[in-house]
């Protein structure tokens, strides 16, 4: 064969193996992407009907909300227990589901969002609607798609803000949650920058105890119901405010089966935003992450009722703590660093992304909000 030959099939070898890649990556993801057809072509075809709109929207909402956000309330719980059964975990988990939700349902009159989307007063600025709009219908759809981009996005702000009455129901969810975030990224510093050396002489030395198993599998618990209460409202409300026997039933069969889908696949790809980060799969770096985790939502829980961003939340005890340990780390060079600011920056890019497509589906489904942004922009821009 010619020299002349060789070169051209080399030159060929790249877009030949990116055109394969493409291909591979496609095939790999033809049923996902066969299940995002379908329900978009349902959302398309029955937004205008509301008990099909409402139940379409619930089922899409009950898994991507719970699959987005596992890695911040089951996440280091997954990871740190990759080599036990699913089904122990779904069980220990499901239980805890059923009860939170449970309690919730008794003891504010059949609202299961612990008064996130309506207050004693009956009042709510995230109304069940008369009639869905398309935008609140494909709001979780969007939300599944991004959770499979393993982008860490706010459930809350995709979900919540399409039912915003108005602006307000949207900056006061941003507020809380930018805050949310100062406080994790502050108090995950301080407790990994100077404790890092007991931390790691501590955890080097020493193989977990198991005493640390049951500790971890308790805070974990806790965390979990803590989270039901706060982020609850982003898988109910498509539902009406107060439930009834039919809808309470519903409502937990799906989201329970559902998690058993979660746990099978161990997280899925989202799961990979929590393994990529520093020994996370010991269990007592695992347990004092949501340790601090828990403390923060137990805290802006009673604080208030408006709905938050946990996820931003979780964000900032990861990103603290990722920056607290490359800067207290011995080891020379600045290759560590950059990983770790590669990292948070990464996240807070997609957290960004998602608060910007959220207001986007917000403005979509609600004039009043799309008036809003427009006056806004207007001003900004001299228009």
């Amino acid at each position: 064969m010619a020299k002349s030959d060789t070169k051209k099939i080399v030159k060929g070898a790249k877009p030949t193996r990116f055109y394969l890649n493409v291909v591979e990556s496609f095939t790999q993801e033809r049923t996902f992407l066969a299940i995002i057809l379908v329900a978009f072509l349902l959302a398309a075809a029955f937004y205008q009907d509301r008990q099909m709109a409402m139940w379409i929207g619930f089922v899409l909402a009950a898994y991507s909300a719970v699959a987005n956000d596992s890695i911040q309330s089951l996440g280091t719980f997954i990871e740190s227990n990759k080599k036990r059964k699913w089904w122990v975990l779904w069980l220990f988990t499901g239980g805890i589901f059923l009860g939170t939700m449970l309690v919730g349902w008794l003891l504010f009159n059949g609202d299961v969002t612990y008064q996130r989307l309506l207050n004693n007063a009956g009042e709510t600025k995230y109304p069940h609607p008369e009639n869905f709009s398309f935008f609140q219908v494909i709001a979780p759809l969007v939300l599944l798609i991004l959770t499979r981009m393993r982008m860490p996005v706010s459930t809350t702000f995709l979900l919540l803000s399409v039912f915003s009455i108005d602006t307000d129901g949207v900056t006061s969810m941003i507020t809380k949650s930018t805050s949310g975030y100062i406080l994790a990224f502050v108090l995950s510093f301080a407790i990994w920058y100077f404790a890092y050396g007991t931390i790691r002489k501590f955890f080097k030395k020493r193989h977990a105890h198991f005493s640390w198993t049951f500790v971890q599998w308790a805070v974990s618990g806790v965390l979990w119901s803590v989270w039901l209460m706060q982020d609850g409202a982003n898988i109910a409300v498509f539902l009406p405010r107060r439930l009834d026997v039919a809808h309470l039933t519903v409502f937990l069969a799906v989201i329970f089966l559902g998690m058993a889908v979660l746990f099978y696949l161990r997280g899925d790809k989202i799961q990979e935003v929590v393994s990529e980060k520093v020994r996370i799969s010991d269990v007592r770096a695992a347990t004092l992450i949501d340790f601090t985790y828990v403390l923060l939502l137990i805290y802006k829980l009673f604080i208030s009722t408006i709905p938050m961003s946990t996820t931003w939340v979780f964000l900032g005890v990861i990103g603290g703590r990722e920056i607290a340990i490359s800067l207290a780390r011995d080891k020379k060079g600045h290759k560590h660093r950059l990983r770790a600011l590669s990292l948070i920056s990464r996240d807070v890019l997609y957290a960004g992304i998602g608060l910007f497509i959220s207001v986007a589906l917000a403005s979509g489904a609600n004039p009043a909000i799309r008036s809003d942004l427009m006056r806004v922009l207007g001003g900004w821009f001299g228009l």
